[in-house]
This record gives structure tokens, sequence and C-alpha cells, in this order.
């Protein structure tokens, strides 16, 4: 532990979770200020009556008070507020087939078996995302080029009557307004997918666009851009397009019929539509072949074969291909039956390489299976490290629902006579019995934990042993604690079970609509309440986006709780699909690591990286980046501080390859014990992560965790701090409710759960060990006094004295 000077401070560095928040909150004042950042990236501090930086609280040592600067990251502006970016959550089944790339389960080294399995997993998954791109392209083409052009504004009919007969009848009018919203929806998504954060220094992003291997062993390793997303994107434009044009020539089946030079036209733009869907699918399958990366290895044609000049030529010929399609169609038939049959043969097509996707995912799991074998269950990954492929599912699944479920509203808006393809009764059946389904699953669990739960507690059942070492003598707050805890545990412990089920729902109906519609089995009478419950269900699931987007234009405040849609899935860069919002981690994690760089240059100061949930990952992919790149003597000046975080119970076990159990480890060996996390039982989103296999035992807490060597055992027993929290390893338990009131600090009451760590006077602690000013094994300090008399006495069951 390096000794503190006369010149030494503290610099405290928060970044807040998911949803956002203001600066005053962050900082912990009435007022804060900008003090460096661009808008997006702000980086705030306290502020006085002048509005100019005021320093933060000094921090209490053993030894004196050491002064302290108090900075907050705010990121939240990348992800919401205002209408654009509200409209990112309508591409949350993209973000989800993205979010599955991470998922995957870590390759082995020297594993040729894995590796080849790796590489086919990749594949498939850009192969489902394009699919995805088509389906969503196809859905629309029964709103715009079925419903509305070729059905609605046929001259004759009585549907949207204030447009006259004369238009209607009016050469290439209707199949121009079929194709203007998809090819307005195309133009969104490739604007989207150019989107992009951009790092304001020229130095950061200069060191960010060196092309160098990650450092592997570090959470958040892989976390980089992918060279590849140009090509990806312009692949996904073209076959979107495509897929456009051939909708409207016929569908991917059938061609649409002509004499003389035009059918021949028809055939020769037909067969184009196809040449491009084909050269889409086959790039996107050899774009994850790690041969085609390296300039040196045999696949450098295929960078030569999609560089920028192919790209833009790609993009001139599907782009005139569709003019090509609108002037090959003077008027529109009674029908498009290219977009039913489009919508069929790529649900049908993604089906199967979701099953292919599952197949190949077990091998793949099980040969990674030794990277985890030693651990205990509870830090294993979820599924067996199969979890990639039921959120794919649902990602699959809710393309196809949303589609549908504007379908259905906007049949019913423009006329009952309207006719949507025979396809989407199957599609309304397919949720009816997921929604059944799910209301079933629903119920049984809800029973289950209920009853769970009632006998636990009647026959005295002890679900928090901690809680009792955390409120000795106070029976009030440990009957209070003792429930939040058990909710909080069941959360955590069976929130993944509850996205298994809601795909095993989906899928069970998916397989019922998928047999019925392959064998051309009419429905029968009992499916009609089935059909009935899933339009329903379809048309809630499309008017809730519709309306959270609506309702972020309104009001920004819902904006900001829309937010945490993105906050999770944003995190990830593109990979799968590259039509997703941007990953902020790029911007904040270079951000965070220049800012940390610019206050080492003084060298008295020591600076503590602190992140609240969704944050606490942030702050571990930085302080990672700074262990690789700042020299020995620098290392030992900063630290790292998470509260609420999900690093042990979440990021390992859904992301393996990404946070490895065994990346924390080395993190929290590096910073050699200063690696400090607050944690509360009642925290149903936050848990522990420097320890597992807690157990009580004679009135002492023990348990397994990170030594500050970075090796793994057994832990001394838990020492009790001044405020009531316990403190074993690099986790400190505080207990909640707070044990306060303390005189002359802020005091919050009642269950604070995953929200407002810095009240907790724990807080301040925490900051001084992790800044190398406190030593965590040194003799117990004196409590501090209370604003009232605690009680003394307790008559609850579960331990208290």
């Amino acid at each position: 532990m390096l000794i503190a000077g006369p010149d030494t401070r503290v610099v405290e560095l928060r970044v807040h979770g998911v949803q956002g928040t203001t600066p005053q909150t962050l900082v912990d004042a009435v007022a804060a200020v900008d003090v460096a950042g661009d808008g997006l990236g702000r980086i705030v501090r306290p502020a006085d009556r002048l509005r100019r930086p005021a320093p933060g609280p000094v921090l209490q040592t053993e030894g004196r008070p050491i002064p302290r600067v108090v900075e907050g990251y705010l990121w939240g502006g990348m992800t919401s507020g205002g209408v654009a970016k509200a409209t990112w959550a309508l591409l949350f089944p993209f973000s989800i087939a993205n979010v599955a790339h991470w998922m995957l389960p870590p390759v082995p080294e020297r594993n040729l078996p894995a590796h080849l399995l790796g590489i086919g997993l990749r594949s498939l998954l850009r192969v489902f995302a394009l699919l995805l791109t088509a389906l969503l392209i196809a859905q629309i083409s029964v709103v715009s080029l079925d419903l509305l052009a070729a059905q609605c504004l046929r001259p004759g009919t009585a549907c949207l009557t204030s447009i006259p007969d004369d238009m209607r009848a009016f050469p290439w009018f209707r199949t121009f307004l079929g194709l203007l919203p998809i090819l307005v929806v195309i133009a969104v998504m490739r604007r989207v997918s150019h989107v992009d954060w951009r790092i304001e220094r020229k130095e950061i992003a200069d060191a960010e666009d060196k092309d160098q291997q990650p450092s592997s062993g570090l959470p958040g390793a892989h976390v980089a851009t992918d060279p590849d997303t140009p090509a990806l994107r312009t692949l996904h434009v073209v076959a979107a397009l495509a897929v456009a044009a051939l909708i409207a020539l016929g569908g991917p089946l059938k061609q649409l019929t002509a004499s003389g030079g035009m059918g021949v036209a028809i055939t020769v733009a037909w067969i184009a539509a196809l040449v491009l869907i084909g050269v889409s699918v086959l790039g996107v399958l050899l774009l994850d072949d790690p041969t085609g990366g390296a300039p040196h290895r045999g696949g450098r044609w295929l960078r030569v074969a999609l560089g920028r000049t192919p790209r833009r030529v790609l993009l001139v010929l599907s782009g005139l291909l569709v003019l090509t399609t609108l002037g090959l169609q003077e008027q529109l038939p009674l029908r498009v039956p290219g977009s039913d049959v489009a919508v069929q043969v790529v649900a049908l097509l993604m089906a199967f390489v979701l099953v292919l996707f599952g197949v190949l995912l077990v091998p793949a799991a099980l040969l990674a299976r030794k990277t985890w074998a030693s651990l205990p269950r509870e830090l294993r990954p979820w599924a067996g490290g199969w979890f990639s492929a039921p959120v794919l599912a649902i990602a699959g699944l809710l393309g196809g629902g949303f589609g549908a479920g504007v379908a259905l509203p906007v049949r019913k808006a423009l006329g009952e006579g309207l006719q949507l393809p025979v396809g989407y009764d199957y599609i309304t059946l397919l949720w009816g019995v997921a929604g059944a389904l799910g209301l079933l699953s629903t119920l049984a669990v809800v029973s289950f934990t209920g009853a769970v739960r009632w006998r636990a507690f009647r026959k005295g059942k002890v679900w928090a042993r901690e809680a009792s070492l955390l409120h000795s003598g106070r029976m009030r707050d440990l009957r209070t604690a003792t429930r939040a805890w058990w909710w909080a545990r069941w959360e955590r412990n069976h929130g993944h079970h509850m996205i298994l089920i809601i795909a095993s729902v989906l899928v069970v109906g998916a397989v019922l609509a998928t047999v019925l519609r392959v064998r051309n089995v009419p429905l029968a009478t009992w499916t009609v309440p089935f059909s009935a419950f899933g339009v329903g269900v379809l048309g809630l699931l499309a008017v809730s986006l519709l309306r959270a987007v609506y309702l972020a234009a309104r009001q920004p405040e819902s904006g900001r709780r829309l937010g945490i849609i993105a906050d999770i899935a944003q995190f990830w860069p593109r990979e799968a699909h590259p039509i997703v919002p941007p990953c902020y981690a790029l911007k904040v994690v270079p951000e965070l690591v220049s800012r940390v760089q610019d206050h080492l240059r003084d060298p008295g100061t020591r600076v503590v990286l602190c992140g609240h949930s969704q944050g606490s990952l942030l702050v571990a992919v930085a302080a990672a980046r700074l262990l690789e790149e700042l020299p020995p003597h620098d290392r030992e000046r900063i630290g790292l501080l998470t509260a609420g975080s999900q690093l042990q119970w979440a990021y390992p076990r859904a992301f393996p390859a990404v946070v490895p159990h065994a990346s924390l480890a080395r993190l929290a060996g590096g910073l050699d014990g200063r690696w400090r996390s607050l944690c509360r039982g009642t925290d149903p989103l936050g848990g522990a992560v420097m320890t597992w296999r807690r157990q009580v035992f004679d009135g002492m807490l023990l348990g397994v965790g990170y030594r500050p060597d970075g090796s793994e055992g057994a832990l001394a027993p838990a020492l009790r701090g001044p405020t009531g929290a316990l403190v074993l390893g690099g986790d400190h338990w505080l207990p909640d409710p707070q044990r306060g009131p303390f005189p002359g600090r802020r005091w919050r009451s009642g269950v604070s759960a995953h929200s407002d760590y810095t009240s907790d006077p724990e807080w301040d602690r925490a900051v001084a060990i992790a800044a190398g000013l406190l030593d965590v094994d040194a003799p117990e300090s004196p409590p501090l006094p209370f604003a009232r008399r605690p009680e003394t006495r307790s008559r609850d069951a579960l331990g208290g004295s």
C-alpha cells in the first residue's frame, strides 16, 4: 500500500447504471456543472452557488482527512432522450439477435473442433440476422404493397374514398405508393447502422483505431469494433432492396407472367433479385471466416471483394433493380401473392437455421465445459453455455410477431373487406397458443413460488442467515430485510429460467403453427379462440412499442424509462446484425481511460472508478484497459468500486466468452485488493462480486472468493465495519435498512434495494480502501454514533440477539 503524502488527493469517478440519472444525483450535490465531455459523454462535478466546480467532501482515513474530488460520467444521452433514440426500441429483435452472438460459449485454445464449431455458429448467427431483416421487409410489403396499394387503392373500392379513381388508375401510382414505405424503412435502417459515437479527442480515437490484438484474460477484451461491419451493413441493405423487388415481381417461388419483351424483362429482373440475395447470404456466411480477416492468409480476396468500391456497386445495382421493378409494373394486380410466399419462405428458413444453430451449439457448449467445470454451480454459465439459442429464438419470434401485430390493426383501420395472407392465420394461432401457455406458466410459477415461500416462512426456515448478522438487535429491520432477501434471491436465481420459459412457450406455439401450415391443415373450430387471443396479443405487442415511441416524443421521462432496453443491448458492438444502435461502450470506456490518465499526471492523485449496476461493467472494462496500458507505478494509484453489480450472477454466466470468471479473478489480482464491491441481499439486480459459497457458522460469515493476489480460496471470517457492514474478502455487505441514522450524514429510510448506494456511510470507507489509503484488515473501527438509540432486544426467530 502506497504511503499517503501531504499532496495526496482522491478523485472519485462515478459511472451510473441503466435508465440514466441526473448530474446532481450522480455526484450527490444540489447543483452540478460540466467540466469535460461533448454533450453525449458528460463529465460533471458538484457546483457552488456561482456554478463553479466545487471540491467534494473530504475522505476520512485512519491517519488524516484526504481531499476528495467527486466526478461523474453521464452516458444516458447515448441511449435515451428524443424520438430518434426512442424508435430504436422498434429494432429490439435485431438487438436481441446481436446480443445472442456475445452469448456464445468460449472456444478453448488449440481445439480444432471447437474452433470450427465457433466459425459455424457465428456464420449461422449472421445468416439468421440477415433473414430477420428480410422478414421485416416482407412483412412491410404485406401492409404497403398488398393491403394498401393492391387491395385498398384498387379502382372501384370503398377504401380511402378521399383518393379519386382517376388517381388510382394513374400509371405506376399504386406501385410507387406501395414501394415507398419499404424504401423509407430501408433508408432509415441504413441511417441507423451508420450512426456511431464520435470520440472527440484525437489521441483516444487514434489509440482505438490501431490494429492490435486484444489482450486476453481481462474482462471485455473482445469488446471492439468489428472491421466487417461496413460490408455487413451493405449486404443487409442489398438483401432488403432485393427482397422488396422480388416480392413485387411475384415472390421467391414464382415470377409474374407477361408476354413478349415485358415477360423477358420481368424474368431478368427476377433472376437478378435472386442473385443479389444469394450474394448477400454468401457474404454473411464468409465474413466471419478468420482467414478473410487476416491480409496474409488465403481469405484476403474476401476483403477485396467486399471493399468500398464493390459495396457501392452492389448498392447501385440493387437500387436500379428496384427502379426497374417499379417501371415494369404499370398497375399492380388485385393481390400481391409474393408477399405471403416471401413471409412463409423466410420464416421456414429462419426455423431451419435456428434448429441447425441449436444442434451445433450443443457440442460447442460441451467442448467449452472444461473452462468452467471446476467452478461451483452458481458461477457456471446459464443453460450449460446453450443460452444463446433460446435468446435467438425470442429474437426471431418477436420479429415475426411485431410485423403481424402491425398488419392486423392496419387492416382493421382500412376496412374489414381487405384480406391478409393465409399464413397470418397461423401466425395468430402461434401467438394465441404461446399466450395461453404463457398465462398458464405464469400462474404455475406464481403459485409454486408463493407456496414455497409460505411454507418456508411458516416452518421458520432461515433463508438469509446473513441478514441475522447484519441486523442483530433490530427485530423490525430484520423482519423487513428477510422478506426482501427472499424475493431478491429468487429473482437472481430464476430470472434466466423465466427467459427459458418464454422461449419454450413461443417455440411450442411456433412448432404447432408451422406443422399445420406446412401440411396445409385447415384450422379447426377449436383454434378460433386461440387465434382471437393471438390477435389481441399481437396487437398489444405492436401498440405497446409504438405507444412507447409516442410517449418518448411527448414525455422525455418515458424515453428515459424506455432506455432500459437500449442500455442493456447497446453495450455490445455490432457483430451479428449491423442495423442496431451504436455501442456506447466503445465511447465510454476509452473516455474513462483518458480521464483517469489525465488525473494520474498529478503524482499525488489516486483515482477510484466507481460504477453502479450497468456502470460496474463499464468501469471494470475501463480498469482492465488501464492495467494493460499504465506502467506499474501508476497502476498502484487506481482502484475500483462496484455497487449493485451483476458481475458475478449475470454477466459471466450469460456472456462466458467475454466476461469469464477467470477474467474477473485476473482483474482482482491486478488491482491487489483495491477492488471493493458494495452489495445488499435485498438487491434483486445486484449481488456479490468477489465472494461465493457464503455461509454463517458460529456467528461468523464465511466464504470463498478472490484473494488480493488473484488466487481463489477460503477467506478469513467477515469483519464488521463501523456502520454495521460485513466485509468478506472484497465484498461489503450493507445492512438494508441502514443501521442509522448517523449525525451529519444523509439518511435514507426503508429498504433501498438497488438504489442509492452512496447514501450508506460504508461507501466512503470502501473508497478509501480502493484508493489504498485504508487497510481492510485493520483493527475494527469504533462504531459511529447513532442519532437514535438502536434496539437492543430481539424476539426474531432468525437468530437476532
